[in-house]
Parts: structure tokens; sequence; C-alpha cells
């Protein structure tokens, strides 16, 4: 079976954001003077074979854990999605 992972990486609280704040700081300039928050992080996508969704879900844990996001500064989300078979 094939699977879709979504993974999103976020920065953890009180971690220092600077991309985001860079972007916060600049928005104003651009006549975005309504936004706050901002943060900036990352949206990874893949595909993966494996023989059920919990199976899947484990890999992709394991791929966040040793590459994917920094467990020290960074959380993460999955949604893991089965792919219909090709026909």
């Amino acid at each position: 079976m094939q699977f879709q992972a979504r993974i999103d990486v976020k920065h953890l609280p009180g971690i220092a954001d600077p991309q985001g704040a860079t972007v916060q700081r600049s928005l104003p300039a651009l006549g975005y003077t309504n936004v706050s928050e901002v943060h900036i992080g990352k949206l990874i996508r893949l595909v993966l074979d494996a023989p059920d969704e919990v199976a899947a879900r484990v890999q992709v844990v394991e791929m966040c854990e040793r590459l994917l996001a920094n467990p020290v500064i960074e959380a993460y989300e999955i949604e893991i999605i089965e792919l219909a078979p090709n026909t």
C-alpha cells in the first residue's frame, strides 16, 4: 500500500524564530499593519510504501526523530493519507 505523509514542522514554544521575526518586522512596510505572531516552519510531503497506516506512521515518526526535525527545538505533526492504487 502507498501512503502520503504530510509533516508540519514548527519551532517549540519559547524557541526563537528569526525568520518569522524578520517577516513580521517587514510586513508593515508593505502595508500589512494588522499581522502579528508570524512563524516560519516547514512542510514536508513524501510518499512511502508500507503494509498499513500504523507501519507508515511508525516509519515517518522515526524519520522525523532522526532527520526531518530537530526534536530539541522543533515539534512536528504528521498526517498520513492512504493513496488509491494505480489502475
